[in-house]
Protein backbone atom coordinates (compact mmCIF):
# COMPACT_ATOMS: atom_id res chain seq x y z
CA UNK A 1 0.00 0.00 0.00
CA UNK A 2 1.57 3.27 -1.16
CA UNK A 3 0.85 6.93 -1.96
CA UNK A 4 -0.88 7.77 -5.24
CA UNK A 5 -0.91 11.23 -6.81
CA UNK A 6 -3.73 11.92 -9.28
CA UNK A 7 -3.40 14.86 -11.68
CA UNK A 8 -6.76 16.31 -12.77
CA UNK A 9 -6.16 18.72 -15.66
CA UNK A 10 -9.68 19.79 -16.62
CA UNK A 11 -13.43 19.28 -16.28
CA UNK A 12 -13.49 16.15 -18.41
CA UNK A 13 -10.83 14.56 -16.22
CA UNK A 14 -12.92 15.60 -13.20
CA UNK A 15 -15.95 13.89 -14.73
CA UNK A 16 -14.04 10.72 -15.61
CA UNK A 17 -12.06 10.22 -12.40
CA UNK A 18 -13.95 12.09 -9.67
CA UNK A 19 -17.58 11.38 -10.64
CA UNK A 20 -16.85 7.73 -11.43
CA UNK A 21 -15.83 5.16 -8.76
CA UNK A 22 -12.12 5.77 -9.26
CA UNK A 23 -11.27 7.58 -6.01
CA UNK A 24 -13.05 5.02 -3.81
CA UNK A 25 -11.34 2.16 -5.67
CA UNK A 26 -7.97 3.90 -5.43
CA UNK A 27 -8.44 4.20 -1.66
CA UNK A 28 -8.86 0.42 -1.50
CA UNK A 29 -5.44 -0.03 -3.09
CA UNK A 30 -3.32 2.85 -1.76
CA UNK A 31 -2.69 4.21 1.75
CA UNK A 32 -3.02 7.84 0.64
CA UNK A 33 -4.48 9.66 -2.36
CA UNK A 34 -3.34 13.20 -3.19
CA UNK A 35 -5.18 15.04 -5.96
CA UNK A 36 -3.12 17.61 -7.89
CA UNK A 37 -5.66 19.85 -9.54
CA UNK A 38 -5.36 22.31 -12.41
CA UNK A 39 -8.87 23.51 -11.56
CA UNK A 40 -9.79 25.28 -8.29
CA UNK A 41 -9.80 23.04 -5.21
CA UNK A 42 -13.28 24.33 -4.34
CA UNK A 43 -14.71 22.21 -7.18
CA UNK A 44 -14.03 19.05 -5.11
CA UNK A 45 -15.51 20.16 -1.79
CA UNK A 46 -19.08 18.91 -2.21
CA UNK A 47 -17.99 15.33 -2.95
CA UNK A 48 -16.41 14.52 0.43
CA UNK A 49 -13.51 12.66 -1.16
CA UNK A 50 -11.44 12.58 2.05
CA UNK A 51 -8.29 13.23 0.02
CA UNK A 52 -5.69 15.94 0.15
CA UNK A 53 -6.39 18.41 -2.66
CA UNK A 54 -3.45 20.44 -3.97
CA UNK A 55 -4.45 23.31 -6.25
CA UNK A 56 -1.54 23.72 -8.66
CA UNK A 57 -0.31 27.17 -9.55
CA UNK A 58 -1.09 28.26 -13.09
CA UNK A 59 1.92 27.77 -15.32
CA UNK A 60 2.82 30.42 -17.89
CA UNK A 61 4.87 28.98 -20.72
CA UNK A 62 7.99 30.93 -21.66
CA UNK A 63 9.02 31.39 -25.28
CA UNK A 64 12.00 29.03 -25.07
CA UNK A 65 9.78 26.24 -23.70
CA UNK A 66 7.15 26.92 -26.35
CA UNK A 67 9.83 26.74 -29.06
CA UNK A 68 11.07 23.28 -28.13
CA UNK A 69 7.55 22.00 -27.42
CA UNK A 70 6.45 23.22 -30.84
CA UNK A 71 9.52 21.65 -32.47
CA UNK A 72 8.71 18.35 -30.75
CA UNK A 73 5.08 18.43 -31.88
CA UNK A 74 5.79 19.47 -35.48
CA UNK A 75 8.55 16.85 -35.76
CA UNK A 76 6.01 14.24 -34.58
CA UNK A 77 3.58 15.40 -37.27
CA UNK A 78 6.37 15.41 -39.89
CA UNK A 79 7.29 11.83 -39.00
CA UNK A 80 3.76 10.43 -39.16
CA UNK A 81 1.91 12.56 -41.71
CA UNK A 82 2.49 10.24 -44.67
CA UNK A 83 -0.64 8.15 -45.33
CA UNK A 84 -2.39 9.71 -42.30
CA UNK A 85 -4.85 12.42 -43.33
CA UNK A 86 -5.67 13.50 -39.78
CA UNK A 87 -2.04 14.20 -38.91
CA UNK A 88 -1.48 15.79 -42.32
CA UNK A 89 -4.46 18.08 -41.72
CA UNK A 90 -3.17 18.97 -38.26
CA UNK A 91 0.29 19.58 -39.75
CA UNK A 92 -1.13 22.00 -42.35
CA UNK A 93 -3.44 23.81 -39.92
CA UNK A 94 -0.53 24.63 -37.59
CA UNK A 95 1.27 26.61 -40.29
CA UNK A 96 1.08 30.38 -40.02
CA UNK A 97 1.89 33.54 -41.94
CA UNK A 98 1.89 35.70 -38.80
CA UNK A 99 4.54 38.42 -38.75
CA UNK A 100 5.42 38.21 -35.07
CA UNK A 101 8.11 36.30 -33.12
CA UNK A 102 6.05 33.11 -32.84
CA UNK A 103 5.05 33.31 -36.49
CA UNK A 104 8.67 33.57 -37.64
CA UNK A 105 9.72 30.87 -35.15
CA UNK A 106 6.96 28.52 -36.35
CA UNK A 107 8.12 28.82 -39.96
CA UNK A 108 11.71 28.16 -38.82
CA UNK A 109 10.51 25.08 -36.91
CA UNK A 110 8.73 23.73 -40.00
CA UNK A 111 11.94 24.10 -41.99
CA UNK A 112 14.09 22.58 -39.23
CA UNK A 113 11.83 19.58 -38.67
CA UNK A 114 11.55 18.85 -42.38
CA UNK A 115 15.12 17.59 -41.92
CA UNK A 116 15.14 16.54 -38.24
CA UNK A 117 12.04 14.52 -37.39
CA UNK A 118 13.16 11.02 -36.44
CA UNK A 119 12.00 9.53 -33.14
CA UNK A 120 15.45 10.25 -31.68
CA UNK A 121 15.15 13.91 -32.69
CA UNK A 122 11.68 14.11 -31.17
CA UNK A 123 13.10 12.78 -27.90
CA UNK A 124 15.91 15.37 -28.11
CA UNK A 125 13.38 18.19 -28.56
CA UNK A 126 11.45 16.83 -25.57
CA UNK A 127 14.66 16.83 -23.49
CA UNK A 128 15.36 20.43 -24.51
CA UNK A 129 11.77 21.37 -23.64
CA UNK A 130 12.17 19.85 -20.17
CA UNK A 131 15.59 21.45 -19.62
CA UNK A 132 14.02 24.85 -20.37
CA UNK A 133 12.22 24.66 -17.00
CA UNK A 134 15.57 24.79 -15.20
CA UNK A 135 15.15 28.32 -13.88
CA UNK A 136 11.36 28.42 -13.83
CA UNK A 137 10.18 28.92 -10.22
CA UNK A 138 7.18 26.67 -10.76
CA UNK A 139 9.54 23.70 -11.05
CA UNK A 140 10.77 24.23 -7.50
CA UNK A 141 7.20 24.56 -6.24
CA UNK A 142 6.19 21.28 -7.90
CA UNK A 143 9.38 19.56 -6.70
CA UNK A 144 8.80 20.58 -3.08
CA UNK A 145 5.14 19.59 -3.20
CA UNK A 146 5.80 16.11 -4.57
CA UNK A 147 8.63 15.60 -2.08
CA UNK A 148 6.49 16.77 0.84
CA UNK A 149 3.68 14.40 -0.15
CA UNK A 150 6.14 11.50 -0.63
CA UNK A 151 4.29 10.30 -3.73
CA UNK A 152 5.21 6.83 -5.04
CA UNK A 153 3.30 6.96 -8.33
CA UNK A 154 1.89 9.96 -10.21
CA UNK A 155 -1.14 9.31 -12.42
CA UNK A 156 -1.87 11.85 -15.16
CA UNK A 157 -5.50 11.66 -16.29
CA UNK A 158 -4.63 13.42 -19.57
CA UNK A 159 -1.39 13.07 -21.52
CA UNK A 160 -1.42 16.21 -23.68
CA UNK A 161 -1.82 19.56 -21.81
CA UNK A 162 1.50 21.45 -22.00
CA UNK A 163 1.07 22.75 -18.46
CA UNK A 164 1.73 19.25 -17.00
CA UNK A 165 5.23 19.11 -18.49
CA UNK A 166 7.02 20.71 -15.48
CA UNK A 167 5.23 18.27 -13.18
CA UNK A 168 6.45 15.33 -15.28
CA UNK A 169 10.01 16.67 -15.03
CA UNK A 170 9.92 16.97 -11.23
CA UNK A 171 8.50 13.46 -10.89
CA UNK A 172 11.39 12.19 -13.02
CA UNK A 173 13.91 14.00 -10.82
CA UNK A 174 12.38 12.47 -7.68
CA UNK A 175 12.26 9.03 -9.36
CA UNK A 176 8.47 8.90 -8.97
CA UNK A 177 6.85 6.51 -11.42
CA UNK A 178 4.61 8.33 -13.91
CA UNK A 179 1.54 6.90 -15.62
CA UNK A 180 -0.54 8.56 -18.33
CA UNK A 181 -4.11 7.75 -19.27
CA UNK A 182 -4.77 8.32 -22.97
CA UNK A 183 -7.57 10.84 -22.84
CA UNK A 184 -9.68 10.29 -25.97
CA UNK A 185 -10.17 8.05 -28.99
CA UNK A 186 -8.61 10.53 -31.46
CA UNK A 187 -5.59 11.66 -29.40
CA UNK A 188 -3.04 9.28 -30.88
CA UNK A 189 -4.13 8.99 -34.48
CA UNK A 190 -4.60 12.67 -35.30
CA UNK A 191 -3.16 14.91 -32.57
CA UNK A 192 0.34 16.17 -31.79
CA UNK A 193 2.86 14.81 -29.32
CA UNK A 194 2.23 14.15 -25.65
CA UNK A 195 3.36 16.72 -23.08
CA UNK A 196 6.27 14.48 -22.10
CA UNK A 197 7.41 10.90 -21.65
CA UNK A 198 5.88 8.61 -19.03
CA UNK A 199 6.97 5.33 -17.47
CA UNK A 200 3.64 3.67 -18.19
CA UNK A 201 0.50 4.18 -20.27
CA UNK A 202 -3.13 3.16 -19.76
CA UNK A 203 -5.21 2.82 -22.92
CA UNK A 204 -8.83 2.09 -23.82
CA UNK A 205 -8.34 -0.91 -26.08
CA UNK A 206 -5.95 -3.09 -28.07
CA UNK A 207 -6.63 -0.76 -31.01
CA UNK A 208 -5.32 2.18 -28.96
CA UNK A 209 -2.37 0.08 -27.79
CA UNK A 210 -1.35 -0.60 -31.39
CA UNK A 211 -1.70 3.13 -32.18
CA UNK A 212 0.52 4.02 -29.23
CA UNK A 213 3.22 1.57 -30.32
CA UNK A 214 3.02 2.91 -33.89
CA UNK A 215 3.19 6.64 -33.08
CA UNK A 216 5.60 6.40 -30.10
CA UNK A 217 8.42 4.16 -31.24
CA UNK A 218 10.35 4.44 -27.96
CA UNK A 219 7.43 2.96 -25.98
CA UNK A 220 7.56 -0.80 -25.41
CA UNK A 221 4.56 -3.18 -25.11
CA UNK A 222 5.28 -3.94 -21.43
CA UNK A 223 4.72 -0.24 -20.63
CA UNK A 224 1.09 -0.35 -21.81
CA UNK A 225 -2.03 -1.74 -20.12
CA UNK A 226 -5.50 -1.98 -21.67
CA UNK A 227 -7.99 -0.84 -19.01
CA UNK A 228 -11.03 0.58 -20.85
CA UNK A 229 -12.08 4.10 -19.93
CA UNK A 230 -14.01 5.64 -17.00
CA UNK A 231 -15.56 8.09 -19.46
CA UNK A 232 -18.55 5.77 -19.80
CA UNK A 233 -18.56 4.10 -16.36
CA UNK A 234 -21.27 6.37 -14.88
CA UNK A 235 -23.75 4.80 -17.33
CA UNK A 236 -23.60 1.54 -15.36
CA UNK A 237 -23.56 3.12 -11.89
CA UNK A 238 -26.85 2.92 -10.00
CA UNK A 239 -26.54 6.40 -8.46
CA UNK A 240 -27.00 8.11 -11.84
CA UNK A 241 -30.19 6.23 -12.66
CA UNK A 242 -33.55 7.88 -13.38
CA UNK A 243 -36.87 6.65 -14.76
CA UNK A 244 -38.33 7.03 -18.23
CA UNK A 245 -41.39 8.70 -16.69
CA UNK A 246 -39.22 11.30 -14.96
CA UNK A 247 -37.33 11.91 -18.20
CA UNK A 248 -40.54 12.51 -20.20
CA UNK A 249 -41.94 14.75 -17.47
CA UNK A 250 -38.73 16.82 -17.25
CA UNK A 251 -38.83 17.75 -20.94
CA UNK A 252 -42.64 17.69 -21.32
CA UNK A 253 -42.37 15.19 -24.17
CA UNK A 254 -45.19 13.68 -26.22
CA UNK A 255 -45.11 10.02 -25.23
CA UNK A 256 -46.72 9.00 -28.54
CA UNK A 257 -43.74 10.27 -30.57
CA UNK A 258 -40.13 9.08 -30.82
CA UNK A 259 -37.34 11.16 -29.26
CA UNK A 260 -34.45 12.53 -31.31
CA UNK A 261 -31.39 13.66 -29.33
CA UNK A 262 -29.23 16.15 -31.23
CA UNK A 263 -25.85 16.71 -29.55
CA UNK A 264 -23.54 19.59 -30.46
CA UNK A 265 -19.81 20.03 -30.68
CA UNK A 266 -18.18 23.26 -29.52
CA UNK A 267 -18.18 26.50 -31.51
CA UNK A 268 -15.32 25.31 -33.72
CA UNK A 269 -17.94 23.16 -35.44
CA UNK A 270 -19.75 25.68 -37.66
CA UNK A 271 -22.23 23.19 -39.08
CA UNK A 272 -24.13 22.21 -35.92
CA UNK A 273 -26.67 25.10 -36.08
CA UNK A 274 -27.20 24.41 -39.79
CA UNK A 275 -27.93 20.71 -39.31
CA UNK A 276 -30.16 21.46 -36.34
CA UNK A 277 -32.16 24.02 -38.29
CA UNK A 278 -32.64 21.61 -41.22
CA UNK A 279 -33.97 19.02 -38.76
CA UNK A 280 -36.20 21.54 -36.97
CA UNK A 281 -37.69 22.65 -40.30
CA UNK A 282 -38.72 19.06 -41.06
CA UNK A 283 -40.62 18.97 -37.76
CA UNK A 284 -42.09 22.46 -38.20
CA UNK A 285 -43.37 21.50 -41.64
CA UNK A 286 -44.84 18.23 -40.26
CA UNK A 287 -42.59 16.21 -42.56
CA UNK A 288 -41.19 14.52 -39.47
CA UNK A 289 -43.13 13.73 -36.30
CA UNK A 290 -40.84 13.50 -33.31
CA UNK A 291 -39.75 15.07 -30.05
CA UNK A 292 -36.44 16.94 -30.43
CA UNK A 293 -33.99 17.45 -27.57
CA UNK A 294 -30.79 19.43 -28.14
CA UNK A 295 -27.76 19.10 -25.89
CA UNK A 296 -25.15 21.80 -26.44
CA UNK A 297 -21.43 21.30 -25.81
CA UNK A 298 -20.13 21.58 -22.23
CA UNK A 299 -17.11 23.46 -23.63
CA UNK A 300 -19.30 26.07 -25.31
CA UNK A 301 -21.58 28.94 -24.39
CA UNK A 302 -25.03 28.07 -25.81
CA UNK A 303 -25.56 31.60 -27.14
CA UNK A 304 -25.14 30.61 -30.80
CA UNK A 305 -28.31 28.48 -30.53
CA UNK A 306 -30.50 30.85 -28.56
CA UNK A 307 -32.21 32.38 -31.61
CA UNK A 308 -33.70 28.95 -32.24
CA UNK A 309 -35.53 29.00 -28.91
CA UNK A 310 -37.96 31.58 -30.28
CA UNK A 311 -38.00 30.28 -33.82
CA UNK A 312 -38.65 26.65 -32.85
CA UNK A 313 -40.44 26.61 -29.48
CA UNK A 314 -41.01 22.84 -29.74
CA UNK A 315 -37.28 22.13 -29.28
CA UNK A 316 -36.40 20.94 -25.78
CA UNK A 317 -33.00 22.16 -24.58
CA UNK A 318 -30.41 20.43 -22.41
CA UNK A 319 -27.75 23.01 -21.60
CA UNK A 320 -24.98 21.06 -19.81
CA UNK A 321 -24.66 21.85 -16.15
CA UNK A 322 -20.93 22.58 -16.21
CA UNK A 323 -19.78 25.41 -13.95
CA UNK A 324 -16.99 27.79 -14.94
CA UNK A 325 -14.73 27.59 -11.88
CA UNK A 326 -12.11 30.15 -12.88
CA UNK A 327 -12.18 33.32 -14.98
CA UNK A 328 -9.32 34.70 -17.11
CA UNK A 329 -7.67 31.36 -17.76
CA UNK A 330 -5.57 30.76 -20.90
CA UNK A 331 -7.78 27.78 -21.76
CA UNK A 332 -11.17 28.60 -20.19
CA UNK A 333 -12.89 25.41 -21.39
CA UNK A 334 -10.58 23.39 -19.13
CA UNK A 335 -12.04 25.22 -16.13
CA UNK A 336 -15.62 24.07 -16.73
CA UNK A 337 -16.57 21.33 -14.27
CA UNK A 338 -19.69 19.12 -14.46
CA UNK A 339 -22.28 18.96 -11.73
CA UNK A 340 -23.51 15.57 -10.50
CA UNK A 341 -26.96 16.10 -12.05
CA UNK A 342 -25.48 16.71 -15.48
CA UNK A 343 -24.47 13.07 -15.68
CA UNK A 344 -27.96 12.05 -14.57
CA UNK A 345 -29.44 14.21 -17.32
CA UNK A 346 -27.05 12.97 -20.01
CA UNK A 347 -27.55 9.33 -19.06
CA UNK A 348 -31.34 9.63 -19.18
CA UNK A 349 -31.25 11.45 -22.53
CA UNK A 350 -29.10 8.70 -24.04
CA UNK A 351 -31.08 5.89 -22.47
CA UNK A 352 -34.57 7.10 -23.37
CA UNK A 353 -34.03 8.73 -26.76
CA UNK A 354 -34.64 6.72 -29.92
CA UNK A 355 -31.88 8.08 -32.15
CA UNK A 356 -28.84 10.29 -31.58
CA UNK A 357 -27.71 12.81 -34.20
CA UNK A 358 -24.23 14.30 -33.89
CA UNK A 359 -21.30 15.45 -36.00
CA UNK A 360 -18.71 12.67 -35.67
CA UNK A 361 -18.08 12.92 -31.92
CA UNK A 362 -17.49 10.29 -29.23
CA UNK A 363 -21.20 10.59 -28.34
CA UNK A 364 -21.50 7.87 -31.00
CA UNK A 365 -20.02 5.50 -28.41
CA UNK A 366 -22.20 6.89 -25.60
CA UNK A 367 -25.31 6.11 -27.62
CA UNK A 368 -24.12 2.66 -28.67
CA UNK A 369 -23.67 1.71 -25.01
CA UNK A 370 -27.45 2.11 -24.71
CA UNK A 371 -28.02 0.32 -28.07
CA UNK A 372 -29.14 3.57 -29.70
CA UNK A 373 -28.56 4.18 -33.42
CA UNK A 374 -26.50 7.17 -34.48
CA UNK A 375 -26.80 9.48 -37.50
CA UNK A 376 -23.91 11.74 -38.50
CA UNK A 377 -24.66 14.48 -41.09
CA UNK A 378 -21.54 15.63 -42.96
CA UNK A 379 -23.06 17.59 -45.85
CA UNK A 380 -22.39 21.28 -46.47
CA UNK A 381 -19.89 23.35 -48.41
CA UNK A 382 -17.61 26.33 -47.94
CA UNK A 383 -19.67 28.24 -50.50
CA UNK A 384 -22.51 28.20 -47.95
CA UNK A 385 -20.21 29.35 -45.16
CA UNK A 386 -19.98 25.84 -43.73
CA UNK A 387 -17.17 23.44 -42.93
CA UNK A 388 -16.48 20.71 -45.46
CA UNK A 389 -17.13 17.92 -43.00
CA UNK A 390 -16.60 15.09 -45.45
CA UNK A 391 -12.83 15.44 -45.18
CA UNK A 392 -12.91 14.37 -41.54
CA UNK A 393 -14.02 10.91 -42.60
CA UNK A 394 -10.42 10.45 -43.77
CA UNK A 395 -9.16 10.88 -40.20
CA UNK A 396 -7.99 7.45 -39.00
CA UNK A 397 -10.38 7.19 -36.03
CA UNK A 398 -13.35 8.37 -38.12
CA UNK A 399 -12.44 6.15 -41.04
CA UNK A 400 -12.89 3.30 -38.58
CA UNK A 401 -16.36 4.68 -37.79
CA UNK A 402 -17.33 4.68 -41.46
CA UNK A 403 -15.71 1.31 -42.16
CA UNK A 404 -17.55 -0.27 -39.22
CA UNK A 405 -20.92 0.35 -40.95
CA UNK A 406 -22.36 1.00 -37.49
CA UNK A 407 -23.33 4.64 -38.12
CA UNK A 408 -25.65 6.20 -40.68
CA UNK A 409 -23.51 8.88 -42.32
CA UNK A 410 -25.52 11.40 -44.36
CA UNK A 411 -23.50 13.05 -47.13
CA UNK A 412 -26.30 14.98 -48.87
CA UNK A 413 -29.00 17.23 -47.43
CA UNK A 414 -31.62 15.57 -49.64
CA UNK A 415 -30.95 12.27 -47.84
CA UNK A 416 -31.18 13.60 -44.27
CA UNK A 417 -34.90 13.23 -43.57
CA UNK A 418 -35.09 9.82 -45.22
CA UNK A 419 -32.16 8.66 -43.08
CA UNK A 420 -33.90 9.81 -39.88
CA UNK A 421 -37.18 8.10 -40.83
CA UNK A 422 -35.39 4.89 -41.82
CA UNK A 423 -33.50 4.69 -38.53
CA UNK A 424 -36.64 5.42 -36.50
CA UNK A 425 -38.50 2.62 -38.30
CA UNK A 426 -35.63 0.13 -37.93
CA UNK A 427 -33.65 1.20 -34.84
CA UNK A 428 -31.94 -2.17 -34.35
CA UNK A 429 -30.85 -2.83 -37.93
CA UNK A 430 -27.21 -1.94 -37.16
CA UNK A 431 -27.18 -3.20 -33.57
CA UNK A 432 -24.71 -6.00 -34.23
CA UNK A 433 -22.27 -3.59 -35.90
CA UNK A 434 -22.73 -1.10 -33.04
CA UNK A 435 -21.75 -3.69 -30.45
CA UNK A 436 -18.68 -4.71 -32.47
CA UNK A 437 -17.60 -1.08 -32.73
CA UNK A 438 -17.92 -0.55 -28.97
CA UNK A 439 -15.81 -3.67 -28.40
CA UNK A 440 -13.19 -2.34 -30.83
CA UNK A 441 -12.93 1.11 -29.22
CA UNK A 442 -13.53 0.21 -25.54
CA UNK A 443 -11.53 -2.93 -24.88
CA UNK A 444 -12.96 -3.82 -21.46
CA UNK A 445 -16.38 -3.97 -19.78
CA UNK A 446 -17.73 -0.74 -18.31
CA UNK A 447 -18.50 -2.49 -15.04
CA UNK A 448 -15.46 -2.38 -12.79
CA UNK A 449 -13.47 0.11 -14.90
CA UNK A 450 -12.33 2.18 -11.92
CA UNK A 451 -11.36 -0.93 -9.95
CA UNK A 452 -9.38 -2.20 -12.96
CA UNK A 453 -7.47 1.10 -13.26
CA UNK A 454 -6.72 1.25 -9.52
CA UNK A 455 -5.45 -2.35 -9.50
CA UNK A 456 -3.32 -1.68 -12.56
CA UNK A 457 -1.74 1.37 -10.92
CA UNK A 458 -1.02 -0.72 -7.82
CA UNK A 459 0.56 -3.47 -9.94
CA UNK A 460 2.89 -0.98 -11.65
CA UNK A 461 4.57 -0.33 -8.30
CA UNK A 462 5.50 -4.01 -7.89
Amino acid sequence: MKKLGVVITDGVGFRNFILSDFISEAKNNFDTIVIYSCIPASAFQKYNLDCKIVELDQYKEKFITWFFRKAKEVAHLQLHRKNNFGIQDNFNSNKTNAKNPRGYATRFIYGLTSLLHSESWILRFNKLQQSSFKNNPIGKLFHNQLKEDAIDILFFTHQRPPFIAPLILQAEKLKIKTVAFIFSWDNLASKGRMAGNFNHYLVWSNLMKSDLLHFYQSVKPHQIDVVGTPQFEPYVLERYKTSKEAFYAKYKLDSTLPVILFTCNDSSSKNDPFYLEVLAEYIAASKLRANLIVRTSPADEPSRFLYMQKKYPFIKWNFPDWILTRENHAEPWTQRVPEYNDIVNLKSALQFSDVIINVLSTIILDGFIFDKPSICPVFGSKERGLDSMGKYLDYAHLKQVEDSNSVTIVKAESEFMEAVNTVLKNPEVLLSEQKKFVALEIGEKLEGTSKRIALTLKSILH
